[in-house]
């Protein structure tokens, strides 16, 4: 088998997403702004259709990502010995990710999230199942250039540290870190081992606030207080007002690309934005460059349903970066 350049590191779920209708729900907001879904209780509600996507979650669809992208792709997760778990082997295998760290737990469920979709955004329900978690052992023609890491199980923090020791031993893979919940719920000081040794860290604005403490409002402190757990590279996407990066001497923003149409659907939108961004580190681009990839890629991803439907082949992201207008360019801060 050929090298694998990109290995993805992550849970991986089953999707059902539920349509609403939009007379069945609405979204109740408080006096500080926490918006609530609410639907009547204890009643039938009736929805208007579902849609079950195999192979998802952060470091699965960063996996099809990479791999439209051009990059021999492998994923390392946990599923159930079920029909899921063989579902998510088969949709993995179809979008061309290599699939030989995938382990089928027998007598385990695969994760299966229920997506709530109301309007253009959704409220997910999740389960984790526990799984017995187990750094795999590579050997040395199966060592990646790159691992990218994101949202794991709370029954999986020794697995961090397998990572890290497995790392240590080969300085020269580097590591993309997009942390899941568990993982900024585990704290800077559980998972300082794993900043120490990344390359490039992702998160949004509230995620920079939650890890580092800073001020919501001085992105510069955010950043700086990021680059000093270690990474080289931080990127901090900040909703509709677009995304920054910095590389430690060089900081540049980034507007959103312009949607075609209202976003029909949220979810995956920062997994395509993040991982494109990588790829994009891979091929030599700098930051500013990498900046005008990435929103492309989250752009598409929320005109269709999930995660992955929308994601672009380097082709195709070169030519709507042909298209982009004027505006669309990084400036330095």
């Amino acid at each position: 088998m050929s090298q694998i350049e990109v290995l993805c590191v992550g849970d991986v779920v089953t999707d059902a997403f539920i349509r609403l209708l939009d007379d069945r729900a609405e979204v109740i907001e408080n006096a500080n702004g926490n918006k609530k879904l609410a639907m009547d209780f204890g009643t039938k509600i009736p929805f208007d259709h579902v849609e079950v996507l195999e192979a998802v979650g952060n470091a699965a669809n960063a996996a099809v990502n990479f791999a439209r992208l051009g990059f021999n792709t492998g994923l390392v997760s946990n599923a159930g010995e079920d029909r899921d778990g063989r579902g998510i082997i088969s949709h993995l295998k179809k979008e061309g990710v290599d699939t030989r760290f995938v382990t089928l737990n027998p007598g385990k469920s695969t994760n299966y999230h229920y997506v709530l979709w109301y309007k253009d955004e959704r409220t997910i329900l999740i389960k984790h199942e526990e799984y017995n978690y187990h750094w795999p052992h590579l050997r040395k023609n199966e060592m990646p250039k790159w691992i990218y890491f994101s949202s794991i199980s709370q029954h999986a923090m020794e697995y961090h540290d397998e990572l890290v020791e497995s790392l240590e031993r080969h300085p020269e893979i580097k590591l993309a870190f997009q942390p899941g919940t568990f993982q900024m719920e585990a704290g800077v000081e559980r998972m300082k081992h794993v900043y120490a040794r990344t390359e490039l860290v992702a998160v949004n604005r509230e995620e920079a606030v939650y890890i580092t403490g800073g001020e919501h409002d001085n992105l510069d402190d955010l950043f700086n207080r990021l680059h000093a757990l270690g990474p080289k590279i931080v990127v901090i996407s900040d909703g509709p007002k677009g995304s920054y990066a910095s590389d430690g001497t060089n900081r540049y923003s980034m507007p959103l690309y312009p949607d075609p149409a209202p976003p029909f659907e949220r979810t995956g939108a920062g997994d395509a934005f993040t991982s494109t961004f990588v790829a994009s580190i891979i091929r030599g681009n700098t930051i500013d460059g990498a900046l005008q990839w990435a929103p492309i890629s989250s752009m598409n991803v929320v005109q269709h349903v999930g995660a992955q439907k929308g994601l672009l082949t380097e082709h195709e992201l070169a030519e709507l970066l042909k298209k982009a207008p004027s505006t669309y360019h990084p400036t330095k801060i």
